[in-house]
């Protein structure tokens, strides 16, 4: 408000400035086209727009201010006053003075309106600063600016600026082609149709104003679309439901990037259509991204309604038919370019993507079809998926070339070197940094299991108990922690992903020395084949005494118990206490 009635004030001095001394109100006359004269020689009409233009600076200026005083007349007629020295004819350094004077007096009666409201004014402003501080911390910066961008509703008044001036120009084309085409019939034909459409489209990108307009539009569309799709695949997501953003933005910056609205109109409808064929590449990746999610929640647990999984197949069959045909029809009608190259590699790293899911996907539900526990099922999902990754970083690290062609020889901009900038930092340096990472944890997850030693065979049978992560039973193998604690090996890799500590009782799975932790008994108080039980007995009487073993750790057995470990010790042997001491070593 305060920003507005400064500009007001700043429009009403300019006007009375250039009234009073650039207007030559004694030779203005205002003819029609036909030649008649319209005003008197002297053009009182123009007095009297200014007087009216001026009476509305003037109200609006004390309304914006919340003057209520006899100071709102005064401020009118100060205003008013240059107007009037120009129609009693003064001389012109009269008049300007006045209009000096006139906005000596506009200029401190503003400074004085804002330091009398200066303390109220500094803390609105400290209070917003603060909310919006507040907001970005909890919220982050995306959803913030979304919220403002929403609550300021400029979409909306973008979008029915572009709609209404398209409709103005339709109906005024279609005016011109009826009287050109010497009919009365409201139909055209195809060809009268088509070019009307590309006018239209040609205009409706000719300048920044237009493009935002145009993005508003394809912002609309696009989020109808996302939630049309959420609701056939049955997601609830509401990360997913930013594709009504996340379209508008792309197509404002390839707007920017390849300078659309400077173009000629017919080198602009051919740019746009190549800027809509990206964008639909970016659209379909993103919902890619939105059934993704939904297709492996289905597989991994196990939902047997075919219903659920029609609507997510569909989509996934979509994804990858749509950009075939695409390419193909691409290819059929234009020649190799820069632009070609790029929107073809996008096509065929959707497909790849869509090809990687419904792997995963096959996979997951063959696992559920034959409920057994699968252990290779993990390696196998890690191979599909680092294969998809290492292709798309290939992909990226190809775009990254393309883009620095497309600069270098074709058409450079600080837009574009902006944008390359950031897709070699999110798309390749990023990926990069996080494979290597998964690659490295995976790969000392897997060192650790294989340090521990593993049991086979009828020794599982006397453990009696099952994983403490899965609840399975063990059927093949199991791996003994340092701790004495028995888990699937597929299980306690995925555990290690997470964290370095044993489940049952948090103590380091991965150590050099196994020897300290031998007091420990494992899942249902078996002790480990290297063990005394008479040391192991008395060990762990002495912890119970001092409180320092938990209550899954108890050892508080009675003699048939301790028989049966006995009895165990002298079924492994020697050769269960040279096969800890290797892995020990």
């Amino acid at each position: 408000m305060y920003s507005s009635a400064i500009l007001l004030a700043a429009t009403s001095v300019l006007v009375n400035y250039y009234a009073s001394l650039h207007i030559d109100f004694y030779g203005a006359y205002n003819t029609s086209a036909f030649g008649i004269e319209l005003l008197p020689r002297k053009g009182p009409s123009l007095w009297m727009a200014l007087i009216v233009l001026q009476l509305s600076f003037g109200i609006g200026y004390i309304t914006l201010f919340q003057i209520h005083s006899i100071y709102s007349q005064l401020i009118i007629l100060d205003l008013l006053v240059p107007v009037i020295g120009l129609i009693t004819e003064l001389p012109s350094h009269i008049r300007e003075t006045l209009v000096f004077t006139s906005s000596l007096i506009l200029t401190l009666n503003t400074v004085l309106v804002l330091a009398v409201k200066l303390k109220w004014f500094y803390y609105s402003t400290r209070y917003v600063c603060l909310l919006v501080r507040h907001m970005y911390r909890l919220y982050g910066f995306q959803l913030l600016l979304e919220d403002t961008w929403k609550r300021i509703r400029f979409p909306d008044i973008l979008r029915a600026f572009w709609l209404t001036r398209i409709t103005a120009q339709a109906a005024v084309l279609m005016y011109i082609l009826r009287m050109a085409n010497e009919t009365e019939s409201f139909f055209i034909s195809w060809d009268d149709f088509w070019d009307l459409i590309c006018n239209l489209i040609i205009s409706g990108c000719d300048s920044t104003l237009t493009v935002l307009g145009m993005s508003a539009v394809i912002s609309s569309v696009a989020h109808y679309l996302g939630l049309g799709i959420l609701a056939f695949i049955g997601s609830t997501e509401e990360d997913d439901r930013r594709l009504g953003f996340v379209a508008p933005v792309l197509f404002f910056i390839l707007a920017l990037q390849t300078g659309l609205s400077g173009l000629r109109p017919e080198e602009r409808l051919i740019r746009l259509s190549r800027n809509m064929c990206l964008l639909l590449t970016a659209v379909l990746h993103f919902i890619h991204g939105m059934t993704d999610p939904v297709l492996m929640s289905l597989c991994a647990s196990h939902v047997s309604s075919v219903r659920r999984h029609c609507p997510v197949l569909f989509v996934s069959a979509c994804l990858f038919v749509l950009p075939v045909l695409l390419s193909y029809v691409l290819w059929h009608h234009y020649a190799l370019n820069t632009w070609l190259f790029a929107v073809t590699a996008f096509c065929v790293e959707l497909c790849l993507k869509v090809i990687v899911s419904l792997t995963v996907y096959t996979l997951f539900m063959i696992d559920g079809y034959y409920n057994v526990l699968w252990e290779k099922l993990d390696d196998y999902v890690y191979y599909v998926r680092s294969t998809g990754n290492i292709i798309e970083f290939i992909f990226g690290v190809v775009m990254f070339g393309n883009g620095a062609y497309t600069m270098l020889f074709e058409s450079g901009s600080k837009i574009r070197a902006c944008m390359m900038c950031l897709h070699a930092y999110f798309n390749i340096y990023l990926q990069a940094k996080n494979g290597w990472k998964t690659f490295m944890n995976r790969r000392t997850a897997v060192k650790k299991i294989n340090s521990l030693p593993e049991i086979k065979g009828s020794r599982l049978q006397e453990i009696g108990d099952v994983c403490a992560i899965c609840y399975h039973e063990f059927t093949t193998s199991a791996r003994i922690t340092p701790c004495n604690h028995y888990f699937h090996a597929l299980c306690l890799r995925k555990w290690l992903y997470i964290q370095d500590t044993c489940p049952m009782c948090h103590q380091k799975v991965y150590i050099s020395d196994t020897k300290d932790n031998s007091n420990m008994s494992n899942n249902n108080g078996f002790i480990a084949p290297n063990e005394n039980p008479e040391e192991a007995g008395g060990e762990a009487a002495a912890a119970e005494s001092d409180g320092e073993l938990n209550d899954d750790d108890s050892t508080d057995c009675d003699d048939d118990v301790r028989r049966e470990r006995n009895g165990v010790l002298q079924h492994t042997g020697i050769a269960g206490e040279e096969l800890i001491q290797d892995d020990s070593d």
